[in-house]
């Protein structure tokens, strides 16, 4: 049976430039305004991966105008780590950090295993298939969690 939807959600990876774009889209496209979404990484080094725009378009999960941003950089906006109900980490380096800033807080972390696309395949439809693994995936965690609305 589906878990209720938190009131506030935050994804975490390492760049917010693939994973956790790609979750806060799809989490925003599967429940609309249910639920309050953002996303971080550990670094802000890169932008949003095209191979991501791209197949998160084939849903209809627009992300082109995603602007990576770190952990501090959300904080620097007004947005406290402590204003969210439930962080989901989508990679080692995520989880560590997000626990490491949030340890005094009451809110709870977890860490969501999704596979990293961005070093696998030679050509563009090798890489595609990568990338919509990954995407499926998020969506899979998702709607395991908290059914379809």
């Amino acid at each position: 049976m589906p878990e209720r939807l938190p009131q506030s959600i935050l994804f975490a990876c390492d760049h917010n430039a693939v994973r956790s774009p790609m979750a806060e889209g799809i989490m925003k496209r599967l429940y609309g305004q249910d639920t309050y979404v953002q996303s971080v990484g550990v670094l802000n080094d890169l932008e949003i991966d095209g191979f991501a725009i791209a197949v998160c378009a084939e849903i209809g999960v627009e992300l082109a105008r995603h602007r990576a941003r770190s952990f501090e950089e959300l904080e620097e906006i007004g947005e406290a780590l402590s204003g969210f109900d439930l962080i989901v980490a989508m990679s080692p380096a995520a989880q560590r950090r997000a626990l490491a800033l949030t340890r005094l807080y009451h809110l709870s972390v977890e860490y969501w295993p999704v596979m990293d696309p961005t070093g696998i395949g030679e050509d563009r439809e090798t890489k595609l298939n990568a990338y919509r693994q990954t995407r499926d995936q998020i969506h899979d965690h998702l709607k395991g969690r908290w059914g379809r609305r």
